[in-house]
């Protein structure tokens, strides 16, 4: 179920316990061969096969394409908010639903840039209302849910989600194939190790010249679509288990 189809008098009448999914993404360069548009596009794709699959049970917010990409910058193209605006972009509209009543707010996540603002808005969002004891606030990235596309398909290359990639081409070329541009002679561009298991920051430029990290030359349709099956049935039976969650206990 999507918000904006809605009237207020219908959104009125759901259920509070309604999961509401606030769906994150971003508009960000994407190397040579994928339009900046490519994060978005992904997640809405995944967001509609959700939805599909579960109906009116979930209401969907409509999906953020601003996202937190300072680290792009140096690449044409990159829009983004800074980490403060973006953290408080995404608890504000949290904020809303909770003034509604709803009590299930769940952020998904499509660009990895957002994961840490997403939960520190959270964070503070739970603290802001620490005196209630009948809130989930929750997020997760949607390639973060257990995947392992190379069991369904030895096919695949990558091991885990790059940038402008295989995973995130052949998912584009499943999708629009008429944005991607010639991509079977772009060389790997490693993942390295920015000294794990320990965290680094860093900037796009730091990590890649032409501006994608992984094995794009790999990507193929069929490979996205098994992708886009798989991240959409993990996400569904993610979301099944927030729709189950008995309002009080820890787990779910």
């Amino acid at each position: 179920m999507n918000l904006v189809d809605l009237a207020w008098p219908e959104v009125a009448a759901l259920s509070r316990d309604m999961p509401v999914v606030i769906p994150v993404a971003a508009v960000e360069q994407h190397g040579h061969h994928l339009p900046v548009v490519t994060d978005s596009l992904l997640l809405g794709e995944i967001v509609a096969r959700v939805s599909r699959r579960l109906g009116d049970a979930v209401l969907f917010a409509p999906l953020q394409w601003l996202g937190n990409s300072h680290h792009h910058l140096d690449f044409p193209g990159t829009l983004s908010a800074s980490p403060r605006v973006y953290l408080d972009m995404v608890a504000d509209t949290a904020e809303c639903f909770l003034a509604h009543g709803f009590r299930r707010i769940v952020v998904v996540n499509g660009h990895g840039g957002n994961d840490v603002p997403v939960k520190q808005a959270l964070f503070e969002l739970r603290q802001r209302h620490r005196t209630r004891d009948d809130l989930l606030l929750l997020m997760t990235t949607y390639w973060g849910l257990g995947t392992r596309p190379w069991e369904h398909d030895p096919a695949f290359v990558q091991r885990e989600m790059g940038h402008a990639c295989e995973w995130e081409t052949s998912m584009v070329l499943r999708a629009a194939p008429q944005l991607v541009k010639p991509h079977e002679g772009l060389e790997t561009v490693a993942f390295g190790n920015p000294f794990l298991p320990g965290f680094r920051a860093w900037i796009t430029k730091e990590r890649t010249h032409p501006g994608h990290i992984g094995s794009p030359q790999a990507a193929s349709a069929g490979k996205g679509e098994t992708l886009f099956a798989l991240f959409a049935a993990d996400l569904a039976a993610w979301l099944e288990r927030v729709i189950r969650w008995d309002g009080r206990s820890w787990e779910g």
